[in-house]
């Protein structure tokens, strides 16, 4: 890759996933331009109390964005994701809540948006890239199933009842409708290179994907579209699907056919197949054929245990991508 320009990387999604990824591309910030474009739907958990009571837009995917792109040059910036990443466990009121979560919501009151906050909190984090919300609506995401049923919010949808744990989704959209982010738009058109993933298939990309105008910017950006697919199957999403129906759903919702595709191709720990087994989740098989973008098939599992924070009461992956390993995958396509 050129030493002489900055690549403009864009990254679209939310959660674990994009945290993952942009922890592996921060540590080449002096080549990469980063920015992430994260959903602003989210309605579970932390974020989705404080959304409730305060009427904001929900702050918990920007966060871990912003902790995920911080400094880490010495103790003092260690202990400032720390403490963004810091989850009440006990308290009358404050059980389950994330620090970041609350200082956010604090700050946009203060300074009279959720904008304004993310970017104060990314000055105190000293954040090597941007973090950008993909709108500043106050919206829902709505998912029709194929059995004709109407779920309305992020949470219904990403923890469904057990009775819905098979159900394919046929239409994803936002309640009400949504328009982009200006902001997001110009990262979007300007970009070399735009990342989908990873993340839930619907409630962490294609959220993004429906707000109106996301699709306009991805079609006039001659950047490469990348799709980075899931490791294992979601329960109530995308269970029974592999990895060329993902890839399907990706194309069908940004009128884009993905230029790079990339897939996990080592195995996973049997101990953790097994869990998941037992909750009627699958590895996400590659039956790609090349013809909708070229296949860069990898091992891209983290061998790291993912410890549980006490006072989270969202269910959180088990297997999950090498922060490092991803990033020198995509930094191999710009070679």
């Amino acid at each position: 890759m050129s030493q002489s320009k900055k690549k403009k990387i864009v990254v679209v999604g939310g959660g674990t996933g994009t945290h993952t990824l942009l922890r592996g591309l921060k540590r080449y910030a002096d080549k990469l331009d980063i920015t992430a474009i994260v959903t602003m739907a989210d309605s579970g958990g932390s974020t989705g109390r404080l959304r409730d009571e305060f009427g904001q837009l929900p702050v918990g995917d920007a966060r871990m964005a912003l902790v995920a792109l911080s400094a880490d040059v010495d103790s003092h910036d260690e202990l400032l994701r720390e403490l963004f990443l810091y989850r009440f466990s006990k308290g009358k009121g404050l059980n389950g809540h994330n620090f970041g979560n609350l200082l956010l919501t604090a700050l946009t009151d203060i300074l009279g948006s959720e904008v304004a906050a993310i970017d104060a909190a990314s000055r105190i984090l000293r954040v090597r890239g941007r973090v950008v919300p993909v709108t500043t609506d106050n919206v829902n995401l709505q998912a029709t199933y194929d059995d004709g049923l109407v779920v309305v919010g992020e949470h219904e949808i990403d923890e469904p009842p057990e009775s819905r744990h098979t159900s394919r989704i046929t239409k994803l959209s936002l309640t009400p409708s949504a328009t982009i982010n200006p902001v997001a738009t110009t990262a979007i058109t300007e970009a070399d290179m735009i990342i989908l993933g990873p993340g839930d298939l619907y409630t962490s990309i294609l959220a993004n994907c429906v707000v109106d105008g996301f699709v306009d910017a991805l079609l006039d950006s001659k950047a490469k579209l990348v799709y980075i697919c899931n490791l294992m199957s979601r329960l109530g999403q995308t269970v029974g699907m592999q990895a060329s129906e993902h890839v399907a759903e990706i194309s069908r919702y940004t009128k884009r056919t993905p230029d790079f595709i990339l897939i996990n191709n080592s195995s996973f720990p049997d101990d953790l197949l097994a869990r998941y087994a037992e909750e009627g989740n699958h590895p996400i098989e590659n039956d790609c054929t090349g013809e909708s973008g070229i296949l860069v098939c990898s091992d891209l599992v983290s061998t790291e245990a993912v410890a549980t924070i006490a006072g989270d009461v969202l269910k959180r992956s088990l297997i999950r991508h090498d922060s490092d390993k991803l990033a020198s995958a995509l930094l191999q396509i710009f070679d």
